[in-house]
């Protein structure tokens, strides 16, 4: 994509300390675009923001030639709110940033999309969960938006590039940071697949101040948010309150009453948000043709496995009390579950429990 000519001065302004995104805006509404900003008197920019960031406004030009040559490569692009290509809606939210850096095809800033997000922490199930659900609505056409953090997260945008559709990876560091460092394959993926952005400038570490902030972009850039897993205090309650604000619906996933990793859910059921027990609940909501998502089939079992799934559930349970449910001894159901668990259909977790993840 060709920089926008104009992208130095927006650059300039962006990056005068003090400067935020309200004022900057109150200054392009009273003056016009960033050059006519930078052109005016002091005393003109005083009148609107003040002697003293006035006088940082007019200071020396920051070097812009990194981010110009950035944005000149293919596959990278720097939008700025004059940008026709510019998400419209993010022009619906609160704060809409000034510059957005995108990595990948920043068309699909513009498609219907869907923000999916919870746990850094999920259980097997959860993350089944969010990578299925994903899977579904990208076959459907739905463009996943998700923070590429560890957890839910990141099965979202697996299970978004694995359909036919595609995934939006928003960051809490530059487009060109990878983070968390587990993520990097993830992170080249997307770039490759799907799209990568960020306000932040190019080389932005990770801080935990920006996460907060870039919660209301994945927010922005969905129509609606379903949260998957999460705890009480969750960031991922953040997403969902912003959402709210924002008009978007958003929906949760229930889960065992036991379960911390729930209770942020119920929390958001509870105050409103739409109870979801297929990916089919939310196309249904949000008027999206299910396109053609493969259905999800479980293939014939062993009937004395498929016993002991019965008497296992869907919460977390410990060998000795799923073996006196099962009447059977804890050696016997050793050894069913490690064939379960090789066909997928349970997962291990610390503490010799065991979960269902289908």
């Amino acid at each position: 994509m060709t920089p926008d000519p104009d992208l130095a001065d927006w650059f300039h302004l962006t990056s005068v300390p003090g400067l935020g995104p309200r004022t900057l805006r109150r200054l392009l509404a009273e003056l016009g675009l960033p050059g006519a900003v930078l052109a005016a008197s002091h005393a003109t920019l005083a009148s609107i923001v003040g002697d003293a960031l006035a006088a940082r406004i007019r200071g020396g030009r920051p070097d812009a030639s990194a981010l110009l040559d950035w944005a000149s490569r293919e596959g990278n692009a720097v939008l700025t709110l004059a940008d026709a290509a510019y998400p419209a809606q993010l022009l619906e939210v609160a704060d809409p940033p000034a510059l957005l850096y995108v990595r990948g095809d920043a068309s699909l800033l513009g498609r219907r999309a869907l923000a999916i997000v919870g746990s850094r922490t999920p259980t097997p199930q959860g993350l089944a969960n969010a990578e299925s659900f994903a899977r579904a609505f990208s076959h459907a056409g739905v463009t996943i938006v998700s923070g590429l953090a560890l957890g839910i997260d990141a099965a979202a945008h697996r299970g978004a590039l694995d359909g036919s559709g595609s995934t939006i990876g928003v960051l809490g560091t530059g487009v060109d940071v990878a983070y968390p460092a587990r993520n990097a394959a993830l992170h080249e993926r997307i770039a490759a697949s799907g799209a990568l952005v960020s306000e932040l400038p190019l080389g932005t570490p990770a801080a935990a101040s920006n996460f907060p902030r870039r919660n209301r972009l994945i927010s922005g850039l969905a129509r609606a948010v379903l949260v998957v897993e999460a705890a009480i205090s969750s960031g991922s309650l953040i997403t969902a309150r912003m959402a709210a604000e924002q008009g978007r619906d958003v929906f949760a996933i229930p889960g065992s009453i036991h379960s911390p990793l729930a209770k942020g859910c119920h929390a958001l059921i509870k105050q409103g948000a739409k109870l979801v027990e297929s990916a089919a609940d939310v196309l249904d909501e949000l008027a999206v043709t299910r396109g053609n998502a493969p259905a999800v089939t479980v293939a014939p079992g062993d009937p004395a496995a498929d016993a002991l799934l019965a008497h296992l559930g869907h919460e977390v349970c410990d060998l000795d009390t799923l073996a006196s449910r099962a009447g059977l001894t804890p050696a016997e159901v050793s050894s069913m579950l490690l064939t379960l668990e090789l066909d997928g259909k349970v997962a291990s977790l610390p503490g010799g429990r065991v979960q269902r993840i289908f």
